[in-house]
């Protein structure tokens, strides 16, 4: 019976400890066809053909989005402040000042965070409470339709429980805050959660979801970026809620997407509900094997060095070995720990990809 599993079945059941036949072979990071710049100079039509090329399945990361605004909504345009040279400088519609290079693997910057206090709150809050149906589009019907019989599975989108005061903030000001005015943080992640939950609960009216994402990226290589009491204080009351809802929904699989070293704070998570994480940065130092055999009942995507693909053949077989031993965790799904960057050719992607294809293909978890 489970060889004849979609990939939507394969990835909630992997992830949820049920038995499958194989885990299934994900993008994991990237759009569908994504091909860095470098790779279409020699094959300008890649971005067509890419996926069905190296034969991932799913679509987009392998799990799906869909069209709806989770962010700040209405937004008045951006405004050009230079544009002169390889870096473009511009402010966004709430005051942020990024910097912007076509040229770079990292090419994106902020100069000004736009919220530092209660008052910058009270100009950019309506952005977040506005009317909910501007944020749904007037198409959900068709939409529903188009959903009802995928393959791949569908998630709902949370922009971070941190995550999203972080990028109003950043965090050095977001640390200071947790401290000089704590009301102001939970108001702000309580106006955003509030909202995305009354958001969901619309959009569950006309669609089934497979799992909810978070994004929070509140890690680095040395564990989290803020302590177990601030995530008990202002993070967790949030998740619990957010875990409530998708149990109430039937909605299996909340996962979190965090770079750095999350073995810490996968323990956090989980206690809170959490049951899915990824990356798994290799370079951090995180140890899926360890936190499998703590956690026995969270999941994990990801944990292979996405560097090896910038070395040879050798570099790539032996984390490519990695693969059978997070399979073989079980709940686990491998594949690259992030993006590659332009130091890796596409022959070296194509070759680590279709070795892991092999491998996903041929290890029973």
């Amino acid at each position: 019976m489970t060889s004849q599993l979609t990939s939507r079945e394969r990835f909630v059941r992997t992830l949820t400890g049920q038995d499958v036949d194989r885990v299934p072979f994900m993008r994991i990071f990237g759009s569908d066809n994504y091909a860095l710049s470098s790779w279409l100079k020699y094959r300008p039509n890649l971005s067509l053909y890419m996926d069905k090329l190296i034969g991932f399945e799913g679509t987009y990361r392998g799990w799906a989005t869909i069209p709806v605004n989770y962010g700040l909504c209405g937004l008045p345009p951006d405004i050009c402040l230079d544009d002169n040279g390889p870096i473009h400088i511009y402010k966004n519609g709430i005051g942020e000042i990024r910097t912007w290079s076509k040229d770079r693997d990292y090419h994106s910057g902020v100069l000004e965070y736009a919220l530092k206090d209660a008052n910058d709150w009270d100009r950019i809050r309506p952005y977040v409470v506005c009317d909910i149906k501007k944020r749904i589009p007037s198409d959900i019907d068709e939409l529903s339709e188009f959903y009802r019989h995928r393959d791949y599975p569908l998630q709902l989108t949370c922009g971070g429980v941190y995550g999203f005061i972080r990028k109003l903030a950043g965090d050095e000001n977001l640390g200071y805050l947790f401290f000089d005015d704590p009301d102001l943080v939970k108001e702000i992640i309580t106006e955003y959660i509030d909202m995305l939950l009354n958001l969901w609960e619309r959009l569950c009216d006309k669609i089934e979801f497979d799992l909810i994402e978070s994004w929070e990226d509140m890690a680095y290589k040395c564990g989290s970026i803020i302590s177990p009491e601030h995530f008990n204080m202002f993070l967790a009351p949030h998740y619990k809620k957010i875990r409530e809802f998708a149990d109430a929904h039937n909605i299996p699989i909340l996962l979190v997407d965090s770079d750095g070293n999350t073995d810490s704070l996968a323990e956090w998570m989980y206690e809170a509900g959490v049951n899915a994480m990824y990356p798994f940065e290799s370079l951090a130092g995180c140890n899926p094997k360890n936190l499998r055999a703590k956690l026995p009942n969270m999941g994990g995507i990801g944990g292979l060095n996405k560097d090896s693909m910038a070395h040879g053949k050798k570099e790539m077989d032996e984390e490519l070995e990695k693969a059978i031993e997070l399979i073989k965790l079980k709940r686990f799904i491998p594949g690259p720990d992030h993006m590659v960057l332009s130091n890796v050719s596409f022959e070296n992607y194509r070759y680590f990809m279709t070795r892991l294809k092999d491998i996903v293909m041929n290890t029973k978890p």
